[in-house]
């Protein structure tokens, strides 16, 4: 009898340590309301780009979650922190990033991307002087 509740206590306390342990790792949330420039019925993941963007699509790793592949469109915003338009060339790896997305079969279509931190642009130039002499 003994044995039998002491299984059932620890088969138990396995399913809330693993129930736990997936509550903890995940780091997506659905938005059902409308909440502005978001909008309703989208899903948000918090994390860094793998990659720069290639074709019509990125990977996005959220947490410590393998990479995903997020799908964009013409239509797909990118935004840094203050509000601004930031172009897809400006997207590097390891940008820290939020992106809300719609899932359409077994692709994540993005909606939108707000970079966690502003965009720093280097532009570099190179000036050549000529000289003649007589």
């Amino acid at each position: 009898m003994k044995d039998n509740r002491l299984t059932k206590m620890l088969a138990i306390g396995a399913a809330c340590v693993l129930g736990a342990s997936a509550a903890m790792a995940q780091t997506t949330t659905s938005v059902d309301a409308d909440v502005g420039p978001v909008g309703v019925g989208l899903t948000t993941s918090t994390g860094a780009f793998v990659a720069a963007p290639a074709g019509d699509y990125f990977t996005f790793r959220a947490g410590t979650a393998e990479p995903v592949r997020y799908y964009y469109t013409p239509e797909t915003t990118i935004v840094d922190p203050t509000g601004h338009t930031v172009a897809w060339t400006e997207i590097r790896p390891d940008m820290p990033a939020t992106v809300h997305y719609v899932r359409q079969g077994d692709r994540m279509i993005v909606k939108r991307v707000v970079l966690t931190r502003p965009v720093t642009v280097t532009k570099e130039t190179t000036t050549t002087t000529t000289t003649t002499q007589p």
